[in-house]
């Protein structure tokens, strides 16, 4: 039972330095540091793969859950990314269409 309220402690914590930390973030430094964000998930991707992998019966399932969950928020900040950087391109001079 100890264990489970501290590790509700860290969860909770974090979640409020998360709050604090991304509130505080410039809009100019939005795109880099959702680059950082996007390897970092990769990484989490990675672990959560390999703990399903050890998981069995109800463990599994929510694991399952997690590594979809995981891959849906990284491919979609991936998209975000992308957009954003798309924003700063300066489209190519040419001739004008009518």
């Amino acid at each position: 039972m100890n264990n489970d309220v501290t590790w509700l402690t860290y969860f909770v914590l974090s979640v409020f330095v998360g709050i604090e930390v991304i509130s505080k973030v410039s809009s100019t430094l939005h795109t880099p540091l959702m680059s950082g964000a996007n390897a970092i998930h990769g990484i989490i991707l990675l672990g959560a793969i390999l703990v399903a992998g050890h998981a069995d019966g109800f463990a599994l399932a929510i694991a399952l859950l997690a590594v979809v969950l995981a891959t849906v928020n990284m491919v979609g900040g991936f998209v975000v990314t992308d957009r954003m950087l798309q924003m700063f391109t300066r489209k190519p001079r040419g001739k004008v269409k009518p």
